[in-house]
């Protein structure tokens, strides 16, 4: 198993302590540059220090204490620094703290001036509400997040993520005609987002899973050239396994992977491996020369798209998405998934049937053996 080094941090935390002990003062010894102010950043002398401190943390890797020098940059520039803002909320919700994204959010809507710039803050504060809902199970976080998605469209009806986003909360507050009227819009409105657009005609057609734990949207071109997404394999269970020619547990697990790909051919299912090699000419020489047939796409490392969209932090991870799109399960190795998979293509098969007309149903693909 390979892991992103989290060492650093605790490096970070014990340097300042060393440094007081021996009496020698770390802002003297490693001061952080302060750099000019640029639009937004704060102009406050205090503050621009805060500031190059927080962006000092947040070169070394340590998120936490860069949030809240942000945070303590804009109370020091008197609430108004906007870049102390959006720095520490993209922070919060990077190490996953949503109530801190909350409350920056909130401190956020006094410093914003345009009608377009409070839309932008309400719809990340109805963000940060949401993802508490989803996380917390708490009803009223979405009650609450409904509202702002809904200021943030009244301020600004261009702000077309919201209606997609305002659907979801809607579908968990189990409002399923508003919920479809959201993504009805979205689907209307939204030109730049294929990937969530896919998504939303599914959530148009089974609102339902839009309070389901859903694989992310993606699209990718694989090696062979083939145009794919998450959401055009509806129908499909798809097995994605994120490995590199660089670990040694995943090259050991290469041939349960093969085996599971040829074991399951022509039936329901997707496989898609996905490498976080840097190196291109070495992935694609290891490919061909392993006779790894099914779909290949090189995400570059732990800090790709999609690694960062499926938050993958150790290889070899496979992940396991049945036929509606659902996440059903993540294995961290090579564990021994042949079952789990077996059963979803035999519910997919039969769903399959289902659907289909008497007619078709003869046609359909054969069981899982």
């Amino acid at each position: 198993m390979f892991r992103i080094p989290g060492f650093a941090v605790k490096r970070l935390i014990r340097i300042p302590v060393l440094l007081l002990v021996l009496g020698t003062s770390l802002q003297a010894i490693d001061a952080p540059k302060v750099d000019a102010p640029k639009p937004g950043e704060p102009t406050d002398p205090k503050a621009r220090k805060t500031f190059a401190s927080a962006i000092d943390w947040q070169r070394h890797g340590n998120n936490g204490a860069a949030m809240d020098d942000f945070r303590k940059a804009n109370k020091q520039d008197g609430g108004q620094c906007i870049e102390c803002l959006r720095r520490a909320y993209d922070l919060a919700v990077a190490v996953g703290a949503l109530k801190d994204a909350e409350d920056i959010a909130r401190e956020w809507l006094p410093a914003a001036k345009t009608d377009m710039e409070r839309a932008g803050v309400h719809y990340r504060l109805a963000m940060a509400l949401q993802w508490q809902g989803i996380n917390n199970k708490k009803e009223l976080c979405f009650t609450e997040s409904c509202d702002d998605f809904k200021t943030a469209l009244e301020l600004e009806p261009r702000l077309v993520a919201a209606h997609y986003n305002y659907g979801i909360s809607l579908a968990y507050l189990h409002k399923d005609d508003q919920a479809r009227a959201e993504f009805a819009a979205f689907v209307d409105k939204d030109r730049q987002s294929p990937d969530m657009h896919l998504r939303a005609e599914r959530y148009l057609e089974r609102v339902e899973l839009a309070r389901a734990k859903m694989a992310p949207p993606f699209s990718l071109t694989t090696l062979d050239g083939r145009r794919i997404s998450m959401d055009g394999f509806a129908g499909k269970v798809v097995l994605i396994d994120f490995w590199a020619t660089w670990c040694g547990p995943c090259r050991e697990a290469l041939p349960h992977i093969r085996q599971i790909a040829k074991k399951f051919e022509g039936q329901p299912f997707v496989v898609i491996s996905i490498s976080l090699d840097s190196d291109e000419a070495k992935w694609k020489d290891f490919v061909e020369k392993n006779g790894m047939t099914w779909l290949q796409y090189r995400d570059g490392g732990f800090n790709g798209r999609l690694a960062k969209q499926f938050q993958v932090t150790g290889i070899p991870a496979t992940f396991t998405i049945d036929a509606d799109g659902v996440l059903e399960d993540q294995h961290v190795g090579d564990a021994n998934i042949e079952g789990k998979l077996k059963k979803l293509i035999a519910q997919a098969i039969e769903a399959a049937n289902r659907k289909a007309p008497p007619a078709a149903q003869a046609k359909s693909p054969g069981g899982a053996d």
